[in-house]
């Protein structure tokens, strides 16, 4: 078959035997794609640096029928994120994008607008750090591409519009309902969280950072859009583990002044 072309984005590899590499990406026109890339992991390696987390690049593949993997066959790069990755926080907070990302695609589905949403998710991260607004714009954003994500102003329940007042929900159902629907075990989520979480789903992520609002909000709502994502793909997110402490839902993260 002939040679595949494409952008995308890397969304982690592994190594396989004494010299390769498996590598996940995302490609711009063919959605989750896996591969292997002879040679990756040896000193003199025509892919260089260009299987790092969350590159982004330009690939060359073969795709062979009835063949799980594809094979890479080179690698230009276009923007790396090794440098965003050098400070800690920052470089889990790229984790959790690629372990969302990897587990809410499925293989070979186009998935255009989840490219664009990682991709400016990387941008951001690298200009404002790994603030709790660029992961909850991201998280949501994810969880409505999905078709998981229900209104932030309505009672799931009663159908009741709530827009200056807190909701309620459970981490093991993402349903939202106010105070006259909710059971008794429910947890709040402020109503100052989910104006945060209606601003970013409609607008840009530009705009809901020059809003500015206060650290608390959006690490709340963050928490409701991993709560949702956890829901729908069925197992715990690794990276969500380190970026929280305990069940308080505070984020370890501090943005960059």
């Amino acid at each position: 078959m002939p040679v595949k072309e494409s952008e995308a984005i890397v969304l982690r590899s592994f190594p396989l035997g004494e010299g390769d590499r498996v590598v996940s990406f995302l490609d711009r026109q063919s959605g989750r794609v896996k591969g292997v890339a002879r040679g990756a992991r040896l000193t003199k390696s025509r892919f260089g640096s260009t299987l790092e987390l969350l590159s982004y690049i330009r690939i060359w593949y073969f795709e062979r029928e009835n063949r799980d993997l594809v094979r890479i066959n080179q690698c230009e790069l276009i923007e790396s994120f090794m440098d965003v990755q050098a400070d800690y926080s920052s470089g889990i907070a790229m984790a959790l994008v690629s372990e969302v990302t990897e587990a809410v695609l499925g293989e070979k589905e186009p998935a255009d607008p989840q490219f664009r949403l990682v991709l400016l998710t990387a941008r951001a991260i690298r200009a404002h750090g790994p603030s709790p607004a660029v992961l909850a714009y991201f998280c949501l954003w994810t969880a409505r591409l999905g078709g998981w994500l229900g209104p932030l102003d309505r009672c799931s329940r009663c159908g009741r519009l709530v827009e200056q007042e807190s909701l309620f929900t459970s981490p093991g159902n993402p349903e939202l309902c106010c105070s006259d629907c909710r059971d008794g075990w429910m947890k709040q989520i402020s109503k100052e969280s989910l104006l945060v979480g209606r601003m970013a789903l409609s607008g840009t992520l530009e705009r809901l950072l020059k809003e500015n609002p206060s650290p608390e909000a959006p690490k709340e709502i963050l928490s409701y859009g991993l709560d949702v994502l956890e829901h729908h793909i069925e197992k715990k997110l690794i990276s969500r583990k380190i970026l929280f402490l305990g069940e308080s839902g505070s984020v370890e993260i501090e943005s960059k002044e």
